[in-house]
């Protein structure tokens, strides 16, 4: 077999796993199917927007102490507990709770970047037991207004969502999910499945890691 066709059913068998084995899990990482079929709160925040991965991790601390840990985020605070170079621009996220960053309120914005040119806006918020976070930005990387029922002729608009379920045992079932639109519409499968879906994986899972650490070794 010629080294071009060699390298084609390769790349072709390569996909074919991603998409059949890999990225089914990938979606569910960690969710029961009852997490994965109950109703997720948001939906009615992202107008046309399509449910996303649903993540979740098991907390040996009660929500009471997993919450503070969720509202001090933001990279001009105590960052987002995941891969710091990537999404902390090399600043370090907090190792301990700091009670001046505790107070947030709907409407908020919590930095995602340094200069202040994009965050996550609180968007819905139930103390210990729900904070929906929305990022609404044009395709040149520019937040627009979500108050008017107008966006940009090309926007991604997502709910990035914390709902937390108390445990026997005081422990926290911490279930991560969202809601995402996109314009153009065509660019929703190629922009989902080639970028946004494995590296929202490779940061999730490395916050869940990192956010169990540090609310277990405070508890």
């Amino acid at each position: 077999m010629p080294t071009t066709a060699r390298a084609t059913t390769l790349a072709a068998a390569l996909v074919g796993v991603y998409v059949l084995a890999v990225r089914p899990r990938m979606l569910r990482w960690g969710a029961t199917a009852e997490e994965l079929e109950r109703p997720f709160p948001g939906a009615d925040l992202i107008p046309g927007g399509v449910r996303s991965a649903t993540m979740a991790v098991t907390l040996d601390a009660p929500p009471a102490d997993v919450w503070p840990w969720l509202t001090q985020m933001g990279v001009d605070r105590a960052g987002w507990y995941s891969w710091d170079r990537l999404d902390d621009f090399g600043r370090r996220s907090a190792e301990r709770l700091h009670p001046e960053w505790q107070q947030i309120a709907v409407g908020d914005r919590l930095l995602a970047k340094p200069d202040g040119s994009e965050w996550w806006e609180v968007a819905a918020l139930e103390p210990e037991r729900f904070l929906g976070l929305r990022m609404a930005l044009d395709l040149r990387g520019r937040p627009f207004d979500t108050t008017t029922p107008a966006r940009p002729r090309r926007f991604t608009d997502s709910l990035w969502g914390f709902q937390l379920h108390a445990l026997p045992g005081d422990r926290t079932r911490l279930v991560v999910s969202g809601y995402w639109a996109l314009r153009p519409r065509l660019l929703r499968p190629l922009m989902s499945v080639a970028f946004l879906e494995p590296s929202h994986w490779v940061m999730q899972t490395r916050q869940f890691a990192n956010l169990r650490r540090r609310v277990e070794r405070a508890g």
